[in-house]
């Protein structure tokens, strides 16, 4: 790491799944047999948890209630080793959850959100961490909220780097109008497209969207291309990457540990190539287990993977 005191900041929400699976088929208004699943989630929870796994200095700035689910998220963070410290608990609140009923194959046919507190996540809340967002060397954001997002955007800009994932194309069509505020985008080929305003269907075109972003003031690009692998440039360096030898057994959460790579990558000084290796190493080391977070998951770990992927390169 380039320096102890150095982190990366995360703001966003903590959340509890709860996911009951039937074993057959499901039957409405009844009482089905299965499994059911308890697991902690958030985007940038997620991020915040691979990024303490490998060895980054991380604060994660969450709002949860005072109930078991919250005590269990910070517990957790404790364990793992990211700091939640500046995190809002609500007195009698509850902690966001997301309760899903999936079928024998795997479909959602029904589900309970209660997300109500992380509406306490204003601009008030926001000013009260300003020092924390200040003196973070990269800050992530959820992109749930356009208004909140451009509120933090505009007001610590110059004084941290942000990085964007847009995590889907909905949230990208809301928030590619504060693009310029972010040092670093990783969109998928679908959210670049609504982002810069054309397809992407050929290297050139990839080319023309990385050029795109740049002028914007973006320093940093990363494009999503699924099996394709991913294209990186900053205006110097300019490439795609990808594994040809990935065992796929659960894809939730890989764009949140590749997040966590480049997190990695840049407090590690690594060149932009090796830092889109490391993120792919990541992203590969969570598709190949069924847990959102592979619970090997370490920089050890990740420095073994490196070497067993087989890496095809192409350099513009």
């Amino acid at each position: 790491m380039t320096n102890k005191d150095s982190y990366v900041l995360l703001m966003g929400a903590s959340i509890v799944d709860i996911l009951g699976f039937s074993r057959s088929t499901y039957k409405g208004k009844d009482s089905n047999p299965g499994n059911i699943k308890i697991s902690l989630g958030g985007v940038c929870r997620n991020i915040a948890e691979n990024l303490a796994r490998v060895g980054v200095n991380t604060k994660f700035i969450s709002i949860i209630g005072d109930d078991k689910n919250g005590r269990n998220i910070l517990e957790h963070s404790k364990m793992i080793g990211y700091d939640m410290e500046d995190s809002l608990i609500l007195e009698g609140g509850c902690t966001p959850t997301y309760m899903a009923i999936l079928d024998h194959t795997g479909e959602m046919v029904s589900a309970v959100v209660d997300m109500e507190c992380l509406d306490e996540m204003d601009r008030d809340f926001v000013d009260s961490k300003k020092d924390a967002i200040k003196n973070a060397e990269y800050t992530i954001l959820d992109a749930d909220d356009a208004e909140i997002l451009e509120y933090i955007l505009k007001t610590y800009e110059g004084q941290t780097k942000f990085i964007l994932d847009p995590v889907s194309a909905a949230k990208a069509e809301k928030i590619k109008h504060l693009a310029k505020y972010f040092h670093t985008i990783k969109p998928n080929r679908i959210e670049a497209e609504i982002m810069c305003g054309f397809k992407i269907e050929t290297d050139e075109d990839l080319k023309k969207a990385g050029e795109y972003f740049l002028s914007l003031g973006i320093t940093n690009v990363f494009i999503s291309l699924d099996e394709e692998g991913i294209y990186y440039t900053n205006g110097k360096e300019s490439g795609k990457i990808k594994a040809t030898n990935a065992v796929v057994k659960n894809t939730t959460g890989a764009g949140d540990s590749f997040v966590a790579g480049v997190g990695y990558g840049y407090m590690s000084g690594l060149s932009m190539a090796d830092t889109v290796k490391y993120a792919i190493a990541m992203s590969i080391i969570t598709i190949s287990h069924e847990d959102t977070i592979n619970p090997k998951m370490s920089d050890e770990y990740v420095e073994l993977y490196l070497d067993k992927i087989n890496w095809v390169e192409k350099t513009y």
